[in-house]
């Protein structure tokens, strides 16, 4: 569906690429440029990221072309909820994405009287109080470093995925390096707990550039100095940190390359400047099929973004069907025990045969999406929230 705003003639899309039970799942994205084939691809995504995870939902993504930044934002996004309020009351779960915190879409939410971003499943709760306050409980519990677990669970999880690659490859925590090209929710996130795992953050990039020392970065005061649109404060940056440009990460040589900023920010055009050894897509489609092939022939592989970004989506579902709660330690324990056993099985179809991750992926992918239509069509496959 494509939305124009009433206002200031801004196009917002919604694609709802698979239903389970009634419901789709995916986040609502802004920023400028945002195009309806984007939006595509990303339900594209998100209805094989639940696959993967087997959870009992299908895809689908919400975008809007305007720039985060711009003062009349907050009502362009509050309009188009309005506008979609139809999916939005009975199908469409939707939650943070680029451009849109989490406590941005849940505060228009609650200007349109709507509560919480998951209001379509919560409202199939048989206490739908009981379960809205679990899940603003899990989305709001403090961890370590002052954030909150709905901010840093997806990060989590792609550090998670990061650590399977590396404990697959028998890298030591010290000596492997790691670029990271974004520092938002993701990328912050992900930085941050592969620092406190060992590893060596030597980039990353946001907006107005890369910063790189060989040594590695103090992740936790870097991440400390960025404002509300997550840009490092320059002025907070040692002396001692080389300042390059911001495509500049993506030819860092190190270990792993972990693009989570923008879709499509490799290209065929940049594939000869990438010096990693494995690449792992924390950002939605951050890499052009073209670009992916010619990796692969160069023999690099990325893990897709279906698996690598997947645990914000999975973790929430697991908030909303009561497996996990507002305990950081069990949701981080159960999130890493799950993305742990989905990378070496990955690592070594591309060893053994040269299947690259994605294709791997995507099998398992297509197998899980055909057992939950034999079990939905036999009336095996109902949605019940607790």
């Amino acid at each position: 569906m494509t939305w124009t705003d009433p206002v200031t003639g801004k196009h917002g899309y919604l694609v709802v690429h698979t239903l389970v039970s009634g419901l789709a799942t995916g986040g609502t994205r802004m920023r400028a440029g945002c195009t309806m084939s984007e939006v595509e691809d990303l339900a594209r995504g998100m209805a094989r990221k639940t696959a993967v995870f087997d959870l009992p939902v299908g895809g689908a993504k919400g975008g809007i072309d305007c720039d985060p930044k711009d003062p009349q934002a907050h009502g362009v996004l509050r309009r188009f909820v309005e506008a979609m309020r139809p999916w939005i009351d009975a199908h469409w779960v939707t939650a943070e994405d680029l451009g849109v915190p989490q406590h941005l879409i849940d505060e228009v939410f609650a200007e349109a009287g709507l509560e919480q971003s998951y209001h379509a499943a919560i409202r199939r709760a048989p206490d739908v109080e009981h379960t809205l306050r679990r899940v603003r409980a899990g989305l709001n519990a403090p961890v370590p470093g002052g954030l909150l677990l709905g901010d840093v669970v997806g990060g989590y999880g792609v550090a998670q995925c990061c650590l399977g690659v590396v404990h697959a490859r028998g890298w030591g925590h010290d000596s492997t390096t790691v670029a990271v090209q974004g520092v938002g929710t993701m990328g912050g996130g992900a930085a941050w707990y592969l620092h406190e795992a060992g590893l060596k953050v030597v980039a990353v990039a946001d907006a107005a550039g890369s910063l790189y020392h060989p040594d590695g970065l103090d992740i936790p005061a870097l991440l400390d100095a960025r404002d509300r649109f997550g840009e490092i404060d320059r002025d907070q940056v040692p002396a001692d940190v080389q300042r390059l440009p911001r495509d500049a990460v993506l030819a860092v040589d190190v270990d792993v390359l972990i693009p989570a900023a923008v879709s499509y920010a490799i290209t065929p055009e940049r594939v000869p400047q990438v010096a990693a050894k494995v690449i792992i897509e924390a950002a939605n489609t951050p890499i052009t099929p073209e670009a992916e092939q010619l990796l692969a022939e160069r023999g690099i592989p990325v893990i897709p973004d279906f698996v690598a970004n997947s645990g914000a989506v999975a973790w929430a579902w697991w908030l909303l069907l009561g497996r996990v709660d507002a305990d950081p330690v069990l949701s981080f324990s159960v999130l890493r025990e799950e993305m742990l056993a989905k990378i070496p099985p990955l690592i070594a179809a591309w060893d053994a045969e040269g299947t690259t991750p994605r294709v791997a992926a995507l099998r398992l992918a297509d197998w899980q999406t055909e057992q939950n239509k034999v079990a939905e069509a036999e009336g095996r496959l109902l949605v019940s929230i607790p």
